[in-house]
């Protein structure tokens, strides 16, 4: 049986114009913003004239893109040479699009994908939203291969290792004794968790799973703390809000990692590492110092491998 595997994100403007594209995608998305679909386009329409000028100029200071897509596909390459079938991504809501690469394992005659979220939580609005895109896919197409979904991994202690790695490296030549160390998790509207979203109680058992291995091996932070970014709107979200934390501090030394990204973005460079900093910088931090995601890194391949290997 010939085998691919897909690696599903969201997927992140590869230019300038591909924004309000990203923005039109996610909102009219009914895993983002669930009611009727007449609904969905009046408040998706508000959202976008309310932030697309501000998200294009965010993506000029990152040079004009995300980083996504080619760290995706120097991860999907490094995956290929281990794996030995072939991998691609499938983005969600910008070009590399799922059906591009169904379209070409159709071609190639693949009877058997293995899905590989890049998001180590289940959400509604992440892992099952790619899911429907790829069922609505392989049905436009007439194509039905047989589907492997990897599970959630944020509680894999081969996963964690590689986390608890990210934040030594941005916690080089630093005592960590005298830092907070904050996980910064994507937020959601407490809506959707109220609805049964499984999302908090796996980043919450993420960060404590974290914070007992960073104990196992002798990596003391004054403290550890839990928040959550990327708020939209006016309605109730999770928290405590990493903006609002970082203005109420309790500590002027931080590091900062982002918990539930494994593929760096702009709500990482951008939004962790340049507008969360600039709240730091006028406040009066110390030091602020933001970890990178796993992103295309060796460790990370051979996990991703490892799940891979163990589904088949």
């Amino acid at each position: 049986m010939k085998r691919g595997v897909l690696l599903l994100n969201m997927g992140g403007p590869n230019n300038i114009g591909e924004v309000e594209l990203f923005l039109r995608n996610m909102f009219a998305d009914p895993r983002i913003l669930p009611m009727n679909r007449w609904m969905r386009r009046f408040v998706g329409n508000i959202i976008i004239r309310k932030r697309l000028y501000e998200a294009e100029e965010n993506y000029r200071e990152l040079g004009g893109k995300s980083p996504l897509s080619e760290i995706s596909w120097s991860l999907a390459q490094k995956l290929e040479s281990r794996v030995g079938m072939p991998v691609r991504p499938a983005m969600r809501y910008v070009p590399p699009f799922a059906r591009t690469a169904l379209s070409e394992f159709q071609a190639e005659g693949v009877e058997e994908i293995v899905l590989f979220p890049m998001y180590p939580h289940f959400s509604t609005t992440t892992t099952l939203s790619s899911m429907d895109d790829i069922q609505t896919q392989c049905d436009a197409l007439g194509y039905h291969p047989r589907l492997r979904l990897i599970e959630p991994y944020y509680d894999d202690y081969d996963y964690l290792s590689i986390q608890a790695d990210l934040i030594a490296e941005a916690s080089a030549g630093i005592d960590t004794r005298s830092y907070d160390l904050v996980l910064s998790a994507h937020g959601l509207p407490m809506s959707i968790i109220r609805a049964g979203d499984p999302y908090e109680k796996q980043i919450e058992a993420n960060a404590s799973a974290l914070k007992v291995l960073l104990h196992q091996r002798g990596v003391a932070f004054k403290k550890i703390r839990l928040a959550y970014q990327s708020k939209v709107g006016n309605a109730a979200w999770l928290e405590p809000n990493l903006a609002e934390l970082l203005r109420r501090p309790e500590n002027l030394k931080v590091v900062i990692f982002p918990l539930s990204f494994t593929i760096d973005n702009s709500e990482t460079l951008f939004e962790l590492d340049r507008e969360h900093r600039e709240i730091a910088e006028k406040i009066g931090y110390e030091d602020y110092r933001v970890a990178h995601c796993p992103n295309d890194r060796n460790e990370f391949a051979e996990f991703v491998d490892a799940k891979i290997a163990h589904a088949l």
